[in-house]
């Protein structure tokens, strides 16, 4: 079976993001499904834009779930073979959706596959010389993992693989940061195939999705994150000992950092980089991903 625009969903997960969610639905074929997940439980946000668009639907969820866990949720709540999950600050090209279409015809397996960014400095995807196959930007070549702002999953494929069962695609201990490159390493794990379209084509803002004015909220806990899902990732596939000798020079340099920050009381740097290393000690002990954004 191949993609049509019948039997694909589109899912983004939402957090304060309405300075760009309309701009990201506006650039998405109106006769395609989507389903958005809202995390700040907005009833008021939820009403306007199912009365906006005719073909989108919003879920609530009853707390701040993170990424991962948000995808699964919307994962969970459509009834298409085909997903494709993005973040709110993605725009598609004109021919984004229908070159997946076209290269779901001449691909014969996979269980992932992306359009490619537009920004040729920011790659969207990590291969390797034993895994990847020569791009010559016209057709799909395979990759060992993509970013998570643009991923189309063959819910078919993946549903019948070890581990990915009762809508277990994304590690829901992860709240931010490397969710997609666990369920990549996963499949990769398992042999499977995960490809790059380049001629389909995205523009991603970047670090965009949620509303500038909780910007500063917003970097504290990606620097937060940023430690903790490093370390839980690596800690996961490579070891304890891996994951404390890889993450510690960060930590360290987090460290003195604070230091030199309170001694200039520079309040804002200061913040941040006791939530770095904070996020990495929490994982060095163990303990949950537990930081939240404060926001109103």
């Amino acid at each position: 079976m191949t993609i049509s625009r019948q039997n694909l969903s589109i899912i983004i997960v939402t957090y304060k993001s309405e300075d760009v969610i309309y701009d990201c639905i506006k650039s998405i074929p109106s006769d395609i499904n989507i389903l958005i997940v809202d995390n700040s439980g907005e009833q008021e946000f939820k009403q306007k834009i199912e009365s906006k668009y005719n073909n989108v639907s919003c879920i609530l969820s009853t707390k701040n779930l993170g990424m991962g866990s948000g995808n699964n949720l919307g994962l969970r709540n459509i009834k298409s073979d085909y997903a494709l999950i993005l973040n709110p600050d993605v725009i598609l090209e004109e021919k984004t959706i229908d070159e997946l279409i076209f290269a779901s015809t001449q691909i014969k397996e996979y269980s992932v596959m992306a359009p490619i960014s537009k920004d040729k400095n920011y790659p969207n995807y990590k291969s390797s010389k034993y895994l990847s196959d020569k791009s010559d930007d016209e057709k799909p070549f395979k990759v060992n993992s993509i970013d998570g702002y643009a991923m189309l999953f063959n819910l078919n494929k993946i549903n019948k693989l070890k581990g990915f069962e009762n809508y277990n695609y994304f590690d829901e201990n992860i709240f931010l940061y490397l969710e997609n490159d666990d369920l990549c390493k996963r499949l990769i794990d398992l042999n499977e195939n995960i490809y790059i379209v380049p001629k389909s084509k995205i523009n991603h803002l970047g670090a965009s999705g949620t509303s500038k004015k909780y910007s500063n909220q917003v970097e504290i806990s990606r620097n937060w994150h940023w430690m903790w899902s490093k370390f839980y990732f690596k800690r996961k596939h490579y070891g304890y000992l891996n994951a404390l000798i890889s993450g510690f020079p960060k930590f360290l340099s987090a460290i003195l950092k604070f230091l030199f920050y309170t001694i200039f009381r520079i309040q804002n740097k200061r913040e941040i980089y006791f939530n770095r290393a904070s996020g990495y000690l929490n994982a060095l002990l163990g303990k949950k991903s537990s930081y939240r954004p404060k926001v109103d």
